[in-house]
């Protein structure tokens, strides 16, 4: 089986991303941007420079944009493209446990906890030690029902996304954490856990199995809505996403807060009317990005089918 580890920086080799190209069984690539240091170098990982990347598709780099985290989606093309059978997409401030990528809960049937509810989607951290947190991405219009009761079922069944959490500073939007600033240490009973109803998962810490790949795409041009649009847009799809426990501590990039609001707006406008229309057509994602982003999803498939 190949696997594979997907990432982007800005930054010379994070310690994240030195223990991730140390990692064996696993392959690295990493996708460089325009404010990559020149002499970015991995002692076993593939990096990508931007030169590279344009070699791959000039028109998909020109429909992305440079200085953004979906220049991810090159090394998503490159794995794929070497075969990969599972790929891992991480961020560089993510510092992996020694039993990272071990505990791959997507290769054989697992028996989860299923939690059953009515709302319109499902916050995987509503059922955590840190109900009063939410996930990013999360509808911001049904919070206050977030935590209702849900009644849970014991399943065993395969799933195609195993999206890991994360200790110390997880993956919550700008109010949630201008409001809370937490300091998180997950306890690790509940998971592995998945839900009747769509819910959020990141590209910091999640496994992919391949027939995933084709339909996940970082989505361009939504702020931080990137890889929060592309995890609805899956499991519209039909793919079973499951959560599993912390495997990464987060000791977080400097972030300007009230930037990534700005950047998240898109979502808190739009996720919940998002996550209806995909529940009656995937394809209804279109209606909700911009012409270039769209253009650039259907290039990446195509790119990948060759």
């Amino acid at each position: 089986m190949k696997k594979f580890i997907i990432s982007t920086t800005i930054n010379p080799p994070t310690e994240a991303i030195k223990k991730f190209d140390n990692l064996k069984d696993w392959n690295l690539i990493v996708s460089g941007d325009l404010k990559t240091p020149p002499n970015y170098k991995l002692k076993n990982g593939i990096y990508i420079s931007p030169k590279d990347q344009e070699k791959i598709s000039k028109k998909l780099s020109n429909l992305i944009g440079w200085n953004c985290i979906q220049r991810r989606n090159f090394a998503m093309i490159m794995a794929y493209k070497q075969g990969a059978d599972i790929i891992a997409t991480i961020d560089d401030d993510n510092i992996p446990f020694a039993n990272w990528g071990k505990n791959l809960l997507i290769e054989s049937k697992v028996s989860a906890n299923k939690y059953i509810t009515k709302e319109e989607a499902f916050d995987p951290i509503s059922v955590t030690n840190y109900k009063h947190l939410w996930h990013r991405g999360f509808p911001l219009q049904i919070l206050k029902t977030k935590n209702k009761t849900k009644d849970i079922k014991k399943i065993n069944s395969y799933f195609d996304v195993q999206a890991d959490f994360w200790n110390g500073d997880p993956d919550i939007d700008a109010i949630c954490r201008m409001e809370h600033a937490p300091e998180c240490k997950f306890q690790t009973s509940v998971f592995p856990f998945t839900s009747n109803k769509m819910s959020p998962f990141n590209s910091q810490n999640t496994y992919l199995k391949r027939k995933v790949m084709e339909h996940y795409f970082l989505f361009p041009h939504i702020g931080r809505m990137d890889d929060i649009w592309a995890s609805y847009y899956v499991e519209a799809k039909g793919f079973k996403v499951l959560y599993n426990k912390p495997s990464v501590y987060q000791q977080r990039n400097v972030h300007d807060l009230t930037k990534d609001m700005k950047k998240e707006y898109i979502g808190y406008e739009n996720n919940l009317n998002l996550i209806k229309e995909l529940k009656k057509n995937p394809n209804n994602i279109k209606k909700f990005l911009p012409k270039k982003s769209w253009e650039a999803f259907k290039l990446y498939q195509q790119i990948l089918k060759k």
